[in-house]
């Protein structure tokens, strides 16, 4: 029998240079596209089976290699070590770098003849979550989710270029991004088409369920929403 999931890797000519991106099909091989975007840990097991979670949902996904440029396919997982290891490739990236890959990424997806005329999103994870507020600003995809984007706070400059609708989910527990920090991204998204959730059993990657913080009861509610969001917005 067929898979139901196509899965392979992809090269993106990039402006800057070729770059892979790991591309999952829904069981139609056609639908609206969506970027996905990772944490600080790479495309890795959790974030292709997540891709793979989306184009069950009927999304063509593509997942682009966001440390190409310092380390090409880079897959670790969630120890001490990988964590320091992921937090340093991040502080070392260039942040006009990583929003040409995002817009080349986005280009790339809405090109794809399995997506051509349909709509594109940008769903993301803590250092993803923050491009997924970037690529609403800045890449033209149709709508965002960012799930506990850091440092999302200290570039609300973008705010006022966002006029696709997006979706913000946040733990309450989660020490990396006070909830100060999250009303004022609320504030900053004010009178534009955007929810903001906050779980208040969440804490910082409650919805990787590889991580010692992932949270079932929110991860569910949250990624229901996100589907939700998703489809009414793109199909």
């Amino acid at each position: 029998m067929t898979a139901p999931v196509a899965t392979r890797w992809i090269p993106i000519a990039g402006s800057a240079g070729s770059f892979d991106a790991y591309l999952a099909l829904p069981p139609a091989r056609t639908g609206p596209g969506l970027l996905l975007l990772q944490e600080i840990f790479g495309v890795n097991a959790h974030i292709r089976a997540v891709a793979r979670q989306y184009a069950l949902a009927g999304f063509v996904v593509l997942a682009p290699d966001v440390f190409w440029q310092q380390q090409r396919r880079l897959d670790i997982g969630y120890a001490p070590e990988d964590i320091r290891r992921g937090r340093a490739l991040a502080a070392a990236a260039d942040r006009s770098a990583l929003q040409r890959d995002l817009a080349d990424s986005t280009a790339a997806l809405r090109a794809l003849p399995q997506v051509q005329g349909r709509g594109v999103g940008a769903l993301g994870w803590c250092m993803g979550g923050r491009q997924a507020f970037v690529a609403a600003a800045t890449a033209g995809v149709d709508a965002a989710v960012a799930y506990y984007g850091g440092g999302i706070q200290g570039m609300l400059e973008l705010a006022p270029k966002i006029d696709c609708p997006m979706q913000f989910h946040y733990g309450a527990l989660d020490p990396n991004i006070p909830l100060a920090a999250v009303e004022q991204v609320r504030a900053a998204m004010a009178g534009k088409p955007a929810d903001v959730f906050v779980y208040d059993h969440a804490d910082h990657g409650f919805n990787c369920w590889a991580r010692k913080s992932y949270h079932a009861a929110s991860a569910a509610l949250a990624h229901g929403r996100t589907l939700q969001f998703l489809a009414e917005r793109l199909f």
